[in-house]
């Protein structure tokens, strides 16, 4: 079927149920970033493969709402696909909800399927649909059309020994049953696969790019059920779950057990990372506790196994990254380069170093304008051949027994004009700042996202991304609760968290820039103000500094990019050979 059918298709069903809208967000039950091929619904009705979109479908519109990242990528592939583009004003505001409400009457039915609708996003449903006498109905419009449907993921997976995770099962359930004692609570349904895969210390491949397992979890007091394909683990694997106080059971079983849970209990859920209809099928009896999963705060936290496994993954990833940009240098004007051909290069070099297993998401390999779009994604048809002059944004990440990496380079290509050079300062002077910051503990997210933008403020420039993210450990590349962003999220800043700093700027139709290293947050300074916490850079690969305006540069700012390209030599350069250390020497040459 083409697009504009199975459109159709969808608007039969709503019109045989007397169905005014629905809504499709991209999602599956576990609320995850990444989906299942079984899940990517968005892509299969209307062709767009961004992460994030909602569809919303009636008799005679049909719109993708998504946020100014995904703009000219949404333009592109929704073409004669019945689906137009509705630009969203703030990123992951769910802004149709309000336009359905002023296009549709008191008696009105609207349909979702409750499976792919976080619990926070159901009860907003509810309550503003419901204000203006409007029906919301739980309706799965796309599994009677998706004929090829693609199955749940069949892949194996695996345990992690306590030695490469610095814990074990026993002891982070132990932690989360002592949350549950502390909060009033007495059950806890787990539905997000990074907790699961944490949790659990079971790592998988049923989701491209995060090594995770299709799961769920209820965990009380007394039992510790995980809920996966029974097939993925060996027999030696259950027990070895089972010696830590865990019974696993089959994938299918969970929605009977949420509701045959004890219909007294108080269920510990997180509004965001639950869906909205497991949430529905517990006793109505049983009273709901609403928090972020204690899992998630916990593994934010590295200890110090995870810290130094990571560490030992940033050198891999920064030989592997050094040796791209050592050969691009020299290869630029030479051989076509175009780039898919550079990523793929930047993938060889990865795939080269032990432990290797993936990358953590798709490289946005970027070349002049195409940088200005900070999700883009080279395909055969926008694919660019990279020259000798301009910018080449690239920003990547690796997947490694054990830790994940997230780096950007703005590689200066040649020819670069006086707009360019000043951008690339500005960029790398709030890249500098967010990461020598010092700060008082109690610090969130927020504060050290303003921190790193006044150098672009200064000159009028913004970016309308997050400055930074939380990173998992051999998890995902997106990890809460952690972000450095404007919103004023009330998470501190703890030691043992590893984030992303990640300032640009972008200029729609000439380039893009953005540089990234991931930090560690450490103790710093304690004294009769506060305790005072900083960032170890942990992520170790050059800084180019052949476009840099030195006069735009602070001194403490030159003295840490010089101490820092310093370290990257320092460190990498035992690990290369003498050709390589002669390019790394020249590339971190002091300014």
């Amino acid at each position: 079927m083409t697009y504009s059918e199975k459109l159709e298709q969808i608007r039969k069903q709503m019109k045989a149920d007397h169905v005014s809208a629905y809504i499709i967000p991209s999602a599956d039950p576990h609320m995850s970033e990444y989906l299942p091929q079984h899940y990517k619904c968005i892509p299969f009705l209307s062709g767009f493969t961004g992460s994030a979109g909602t569809l919303v479908i009636t008799e005679n519109s049909a719109g993708l709402w998504t946020d100014f990242r995904y703009f000219e990528q949404a333009t592109e592939q929704l073409q004669n696909s019945g689906f137009e583009l509705v630009k969203q004003q703030v990123q992951h505001a769910p802004e149709y909800i309000q336009w359905l409400t002023h296009k549709f009457p008191a008696g009105a039915t609207i349909g979702s399927n409750e499976k792919l609708v976080s619990v926070l996003l159901g009860e907003q449903f509810t309550l503003e649909f419901s204000l203006k006498g409007i029906n919301l109905i739980d309706k799965d419009y796309i599994n009677p059309i998706w004929k090829d449907r693609p199955a749940l993921p069949q892949e194996k997976a695996f345990l992690i020994a306590e030695e490469f995770t610095g814990q074990s099962v026993a002891e982070k359930i132990a932690a989360v049953r002592t949350h549950l004692e502390k909060s009033g609570t007495t059950t806890h349904l787990v539905s997000s696969l990074d907790d699961i895969a944490w949790l659990f210390n079971i790592r998988g491949k049923d989701v491209n790019y995060n090594p995770v397992v299709l799961g769920f979890a209820l965990i009380d007091q007394d039992h510790a059920k995980l809920f996966i394909d029974e097939e993925k683990l060996n027999s030696e694997e259950k027990e070895q779950l089972l010696h830590s106080g865990v019974e696993v059971l089959d994938y299918s079983e969970i929605e009977a057990a949420i509701a045959s849970t004890n219909k007294n209990s108080i269920i510990l859920i997180d509004p965001k990372r639950t869906c909205f209809a497991y949430a529905k099928l517990l006793p109505v009896t049983a009273r709901i506790a609403k928090e972020t999963n204690p899992s998630t705060n916990f593994k934010s936290v590295k200890n110090e196994t995870e810290l130094n496994n990571t560490r030992a993954a940033m050198l891999k990833d920064g030989l592997a990254i050094t040796r791209f940009l050592k050969w691009l240098s020299e290869n630029i004007g030479k051989i076509l380069i175009t780039e898919l051909s550079a990523a793929e290069q930047l993938r060889k070099y990865r795939s080269e170093q032990e432990g290797f297993i993936g990358d953590s998401f798709t490289t946005i390999s970027a070349y002049k304008a195409h940088g200005a779009l900070p999700h883009y994604g080279a395909s055969e048809e926008s694919n660019s051949e990279v020259k000798a002059e301009g910018l080449f944004l690239v920003d990547s990440g690796g997947q490694y027994f054990y830790g994940t990496t997230d780096i950007t380079r703005t590689i200066p290509m040649g020819e670069n004009s006086e707009e360019e050079s000043i951008d690339y300062t500005l960029v790398l002077k709030g890249m500098i700042d967010g990461c020598k910051l010092r700060f008082p503990k109690g610090t969130c997210g927020y504060q050290i996202d303003a921190i790193t933008r006044k150098p672009l403020w200064d000159h009028a420039l913004n970016y309308g991304h997050g400055t930074g993210h939380g990173v998992g450990y051999f998890l995902n590349v997106h990890e809460g609760p952690q972000v450095f962003n404007p919103t004023p999220t009330l998470v501190a800043i703890e030691v043992g968290m590893i984030t992303s700093v990640e300032p640009g700027i972008y200029r729609p139709g000439k380039h893009g820039i953005r540089i990234e290293n991931l930090v560690n947050t450490v103790r710093d300074v304690n004294n009769e103000f506060n305790e005072f916490y900083a960032f170890e850079c942990l992520t170790i690969a050059p800084i180019s500094t052949k476009i840099v305006k030195k006069e735009l540069l602070e001194n403490g700012q030159v003295s840490w990019l010089n101490e820092y390209n310093q370290l990257v030599f320092d460190k990498l350069s035992p690990l290369l050979s003498l050709d390589e250390q002669e390019w790394l020497s020249a590339e971190t040459k002091a300014i």
